[in-house]
């Protein structure tokens, strides 16, 4: 959408209120909703205000429960609606694009409802509903505009989210995702770079690349090494500390991009590799295109070449057809692997997948003890790989909201460069998100790391400075172009999406 079109739409200082569910693709596209409101004249809602004029619904599709999770919500909102004259409820993201008309048949109290393809139309819906005085409907079937040409009002001042591609190639018989995002499409190597260029220009000395399928970026344009020359074109960015990224599929995990990553020295030794299944039975029915041997040859070379990385996963218990056997070969794989941590799901029939029509369907009772027996296996490897920690000295990046108990216990808390939680003493001097504090880990819990003396090292660096002038402006001034990555918190053996929506 162009900027004429987006500023038809004025909220005239009217507030707004975000609702995100889901993965990253969904917190980074909230992200641009925001920038949208505000460059159409809304302000974010006071935290501990009344409510806000607009409230948008960003959904997921992933989770069986997330038809009835978007419904409840809307229904408590109801009464709100009917004794607030003017207030508005849109509804976007999968589950929109995937339900379009019945949301305003089961919600008619709903103004908007838009889909994945087509967040750059909100404002514009917004005022149309509202001249007009009926919903508004608009679901486009392919992308109008790549995301990254949108404003955006990001969430923190030091780290931020690069989107490179949207949208998924794969088939995988357990996931409706690429039905809803479509066939993945590329951003071109220069509009990327340059936008982390002007991130770190702003004071951001983190970013994260994402992708439903990232490390798959280059099929779309055509250069199987797209990715891995990515990482390294990261590298040359002066003042850029860290690169991460998520979520990559096996599939796609060449080793160019594993010399990339050890050759790089702001790349993080840090991956997500989601395996779903150990069971290579399991891992075709789910139509995954790799086996048990091939994950874990990666696993070997990725330690290979960076023994210390810290590598996570995703696992689904109890997909269709899954034997006591299949299930076994799943915990051989996380006994071999040794996962730094890994975020487990219950199987979740979703209507429109083909998982959802398979034959042999697990009975809840097996599916929950089979997933708990994951889970102690995980918790006590989490705990284990913690403990080889304990002496080492790490450098922390400050964060900011990672720490939930950080007000009792006097401490602050950040991620070390393997992406591992560290809870540490508060320096005597002061200290800022965006900052680095080099210590000495005294104690391992299996999801956090302690560091109970006194700091090392304090580095005050750009991005804190970035923070520290975001934090001194008024509340109502940002507008357009903010930075940074938003809080997603620790992980937790529960069934919850992660990265990629928990389908890569």
């Amino acid at each position: 959408m162009s900027s004429s079109d987006r500023s038809q739409a004025v909220g005239v200082n009217k507030s707004y209120e975000i609702r995100t569910y889901g993965c990253q693709m969904n917190v980074h596209d909230s992200e641009r909703l925001s920038g949208l409101l505000e460059e159409a004249g809304y302000v974010p809602a006071p935290k501990d205000g009344d409510g806000a004029d607009v409230v948008v619904f960003n959904t997921c599709a992933v989770r069986e429960n997330a038809d009835n999770r978007l419904y409840g919500n809307l229904g408590q909102l109801a009464p709100k609606k009917a004794a607030r004259p003017g207030m508005q409820i849109a509804v976007g993201g999968c589950l929109a694009q995937k339900d379009r008309d019945t949301i305003v048949k089961k919600a008619p109290w709903v103004d908007v409802v838009f889909g994945t393809h087509n967040i750059g139309k909100l404002p514009v819906l917004l005022e149309r509903a509202r001249v007009q005085e009926e919903a508004q409907v608009e679901i486009a079937e392919s992308l109008e505009a790549f995301p990254s040409t949108l404003p955006t009002r990001r969430e923190s001042a030091y780290a931020a989210w690069v989107s490179i591609s949207v949208g998924c190639n794969n088939t995988c018989t357990f996931c409706i995702v690429p039905a809803l995002r479509g066939k993945e499409k590329d951003r071109r190597p220069g509009d990327i770079l340059a936008e982390i260029e002007a991130l770190v220009s702003e004071g951001v000395s983190e970013i994260t690349l994402l992708g439903q399928n990232v490390n798959a970026y280059g099929s779309d344009i055509g250069d199987r090494e797209a990715f891995s020359k990515l990482l390294r074109a990261c590298g040359t960015i002066e003042g850029l500390e860290r690169v991460r990224f998520t979520s990559p599929h096996p599939r796609d995990f060449t080793d160019d991009v594993i010399a990339a990553m050890a050759e790089t020295p702001n790349v993080m030794p840090q991956l997500h590799m989601p395996l779903q299944s150990g069971s290579d039975t399991v891992l075709k029915a789910m139509r995954r295109s790799y086996r048990q041997e091939r994950f874990l040859g990666i696993i070997e070379k990725v330690r290979a070449a960076m023994p210390d990385a810290a590598i996570s996963t995703d696992i689904i218990v109890g997909f269709p057809g899954e034997t006591e056997e299949d299930f076994e070969q799943t915990l051989h794989t996380v006994r071999e692997s040794r996962f730094a941590q890994a975020f487990t799901f219950q199987y979740s029939k979703r209507p429109g997948t083909p998982a959802a029509d398979m034959e042999g369907q697990i009975p809840k009772a097996v599916v929950q003890e089979r997933y708990e027996r994951l889970v102690a296996l995980q918790e006590d490897i989490s705990w284990e790989e913690n403990k080889k920690q304990v002496g080492r000295t790490v450098e922390v990046l400050v964060a900011e909201g990672e720490g939930r108990k950080d007000g009792a216990t006097h401490r602050l808390s950040g991620r070390a460069p393997d992406n591992r939680l560290v809870h540490f003493t508060r320096p005597e001097e002061p200290v800022r998100p965006g900052d680095t504090v080099t210590v000495e880990v005294t104690y391992a819990a299996p999801h956090h790391l302690l560091a109970e003396g006194p700091a090392k090292a304090v580095r005050r660096t750009r991005a804190g400075d970035a923070w520290e002038k975001r934090n001194a402006a008024p509340a109502d001034k940002p507008k357009g172009v903010l930075l940074g990555l938003p809080t997603i918190g620790a992980p937790a053996p529960s069934p919850a999406p992660t990265a990629g929506c928990g389908c890569d």
